[in-house]
């Protein structure tokens, strides 16, 4: 199949290339084809076993680097709220439900379309720090000056150490780990998960904290409030004070290293348009730390080292 011959979709931050041809959307992929087809379609194997509608595999040609999926169309969650506020909480609550199902997901072995036998991965506390110091690597030496950038490391590491060792729950919910509104189509008049490939098991407060703090959907914090009331109100047993300690964690050190691989993006593949978002990444770390014991530290190297001035720019 020529590739050469179609439009290219809007894509995502993965290496991935999506085309639409007839009725399947044909996914390429040069880079880490592993993860992004292979893994890719056997989480989604996985969601469908468990009754959740993700795109099934039409076909593979592995060799060639692209398989074809079914296609959804292109409504996403993010799409309708965008055109539609007012229905803001009737989406979000329908997705509390959608995450609830996606939470009770047993299944750790699938095989491959290649045969072979995929098992999802823990998030470790070790992969949890890697990614949050994915904020020292890429974007504060972009920021800050290189003699101050040594303390900075040092200061920086030892704080995101400290909160990740004050998480409380276990690693054995299955976590989306990318679980906002532009990774929710609808099809149908049903919810569907697109870009699973980086599912895990971990921490329950994961994708609840990657759905109320998303940096691409600006919300008022009396309705991430809201919705995570309504959360809480759909898992009564749970012990909420250590839920919101980990949630709260889990939505600081994500928004850090988002705002890192959005600076990835940018030096590293040229992709620039995430850049615009990273102001109110700063803005969704600012609303959890203030005022909350548990920050102090990380809030006064945070304000010495990124003023106002540094965290409103987005410029490459």
């Amino acid at each position: 199949m020529n590739l050469n011959k179609l439009k290219p979709l809007s894509g995502d931050a993965s290496f991935r290339k999506f085309y639409r041809y007839k009725n399947v959307i044909i996914v390429f992929c040069k880079k880490d084809t592993k993860k992004n087809l292979l893994i890719y379609d056997a989480i989604n194997k996985i969601l469908i076993k468990n009754k959740i509608n993700a795109p099934k595999l039409i076909s593979q040609n592995y060799k060639s680097k692209y398989i074809q999926i079914e296609d959804f169309g292109n409504i996403t969650i993010y799409r309708k709220l965008k055109k539609n506020k007012k229905n803001k909480l009737i989406y979000f609550k329908k997705i509390i439900k959608l995450l609830n199902l996606v939470q009770k997901i047993k299944t750790k072995k699938i095989k491959t379309f290649l045969g072979s036998n995929y098992k999802v991965p823990k998030y470790s506390k070790k992969i949890l720090f890697e990614e949050a110091k994915l904020f020292l690597d890429w974007y504060a030496p972009k920021k800050i000056a290189k003699k101050n950038q040594t303390l900075l490391k040092k200061k920086l590491i030892l704080v995101f150490r400290k909160l990740i060792n004050k998480i409380k729950f276990r690693n054995k919910t299955f976590v989306h780990r990318d679980f906002h509104v532009s990774n929710l189509m609808i099809k149908n008049k049903k919810l569907c998960v697109i870009d699973c490939q980086d599912a895990v098991f971990g921490n329950i407060a994961y994708d609840l904290a990657s759905l109320i703090d998303d940096v691409r959907l600006k919300t008022n914090m009396n309705f991430k409030n809201n919705i995570f009331e309504e959360y809480i109100k759909s898992n009564e047993k749970i012990n909420v004070a250590e839920f919101k300690n980990d949630f709260e964690i889990l939505s600081v050190l994500r928004n850090l290293k988002i705002i890192g691989i959005f600076t990835r993006l940018s030096i590293r593949d040229k992709k620039h348009n995430y850049l615009k978002l990273i102001p109110y990444a700063w803005k969704l770390i600012e609303q959890r730390i203030e005022n909350n014991k548990k920050f102090i530290e990380l809030k006064i190297i945070l304000d010495k080292y990124f003023s106002k001035k540094i965290r409103n720019k987005y410029e490459n």
